[in-house]
């Protein structure tokens, strides 16, 4: 048995790992797009390092395009097997690729109208790509061991990541040896947020693949959190008359910003500016958070007795057309919620584009940002960033909160592993991280007492 490492190896996006089992059966563990601009990883999206038709199952950890976002281009590269996931990864998987997809087609169209040569360039997929791959789902609720193969039993376990975001822990069994197990802890959630229960941690493992996304780093505490976030608001909106700006992704990351605008609201101490949500798919995964209440903790679960819509205040605006995004820029002492969380993409990018150079305005970062995307530069203190082939003077005030994030930090992901019993995991394979982050994580884990943590290469194969 063996396991090849396709993505977010050495890197942090693009997730995807290959389990090949002693009969040859091949199960893929996520298929993610990569979004970052690393040069070793330019045509990263357009090829595979296996053959897509050889592939039996998918399992799809959570609903975050760089987990999800290449599952279309699988099957139209010949995929035809299941892909498991819980219901809540499969409803905003659907609406995450159907945007994905007419991204690709917008670009290529844009792309083909500058081309002078007759070459064609071609999307990645299309929505139709999508509708034959949604097909394919098959969807578990969380702590239910279910047979995917006569050999392999498979349990999801919420990883209070994102909405429907599970690990992967699969027993199998081998032909005249003993049974084991092997676990995939996908993105690692963390204990004591908003909207999402704590993880659950995975079941002990004999190997076991570990994201490191924040291997070198701790978070903000959280007590502080929501009195700092409301000081950056008056300033910025009321001292200054500004406009502040979040890039935050549609799918978690927004959602329990507005979750916390809300809860200032009813307690009577935000003050009265307008806030914009200008992403017509983070509206559509609000709708979709709103029909998976059995993702919800304890805590917004009781706010929801008192308040029926979490996600919803007076002062607050869901906006879709492209003129209603267009006029926010002419608005003063407001709040825009804008996707990409990188502003590598999307609305966002464009707000940035107006917003950056008035002193008065403030831009926040709340979540993790490669470092060749604009959001990782702000977050660098870059003194100039390039948008639409401009440079940009960085005037507009750069905040970081860390504490909105999603990934939990060292700390917290060795408390989530506490369940892994050391001296059964014979290995331990760190993804999902920059160099520094898995190096960090690798240190720290060993300085905790785990034995051959290994840090795989893109392209390696490990013999299980």
């Amino acid at each position: 048995m063996k396991v090849k490492f396709c993505g977010a190896a050495g890197t942090v996006t693009g997730s995807s790992h290959l389990l090949i089992l002693d009969d040859n059966t091949k199960i893929l563990l996520d298929c993610g797009l990569y979004q970052g601009a690393e040069p070793q990883y330019e045509n990263f999206n357009e090829r595979f390092l296996f053959n897509p038709a050889e592939i039996d199952i998918v399992i799809l950890s959570h609903a975050h395009i760089d987990h999800c976002g290449r599952l279309p281009k699988l099957v139209k590269d010949g995929f035809r097997g299941k892909i498991y996931s819980t219901h809540a990864t499969r409803d905003l998987t659907a609406i995450l690729l159907l945007d994905s997809a007419h991204i690709q087609e917008r670009e290529s169209n844009f792309t083909n109208r500058r081309r002078k040569d007759d070459k064609e360039d071609e999307p990645l997929y299309s929505p139709q790509d999508v509708a034959v791959t949604m097909d394919l789902f098959r969807t578990v609720g969380y702590n239910h061991w279910f047979g995917i193969h006569p050999d392999v039993d498979l349990v999801f376990k919420d990883s209070g990541h994102i909405l429907g975001s599970a690990s992967v822990t699969m027993k199998i069994r081998r032909q005249g040896q003993r049974e084991f197990m092997f676990g995939f802890t996908a993105d690692i959630g963390r204990p004591n947020r908003p909207i999402l229960r704590d993880p659950d941690p995975m079941p002990a493992c004999d190997f076991l693949i570990s994201e490191a996304t924040y291997g070198d780093r701790l978070h903000e505490d959280a007590p502080e959190e929501k009195n700092h976030f409301l000081n950056i608001i008056k300033r910025t909106c009321v001292e200054q008359k500004g406009k502040l700006i979040i890039p935050a992704f549609s799918v978690g990351r927004t959602q329990e910003i507005v979750y916390m605008l809300d809860q200032l609201v009813k307690e009577n101490v935000l003050p009265n500016v307008p806030v914009y949500v200008d992403s017509p798919l983070a509206v559509n995964a609000t709708r979709v958070f709103e029909m998976h209440p059995e993702c919800f903790d304890q805590g917004i679960l009781d706010y929801m007795q008192h308040d029926s819509n979490p996600f919803g205040f007076e002062n607050l605006r869901y906006t879709r057309s492209v003129d209603e995004s267009k006029s926010i820029n002419a608005k003063k002492g407001c709040i825009v919620i804008s996707a990409a969380g990188m502003i590598n993409a999307g609305r966002v990018k464009h707000h940035v584009y107006n917003a950056i150079e008035n002193p008065a305005n403030t831009i926040l970062i709340v979540g993790y940002c490669a470092d060749n995307t604009p959001g990782g530069q702000l977050r660098n203190g870059a003194e100039t960033i390039r948008l639409f082939g401009e440079y940009k003077q960085v005037n507009a005030k750069v905040e970081i909160m860390s504490s909105f994030s999603a990934h939990g930090d060292y700390r917290e992901m060795i408390d989530y592993l506490h369940t892994q019993e050391k001296n059964k995991l014979r290995r331990l394979m760190l993804v999902h991280g920059d160099k520094n982050a898995l190096a960090g994580f690798q240190s720290h884990l060993q300085e905790a007492g785990y034995n051959n943590v290994d840090i795989p290469k893109l392209g390696d194969t490990v013999d299980l």
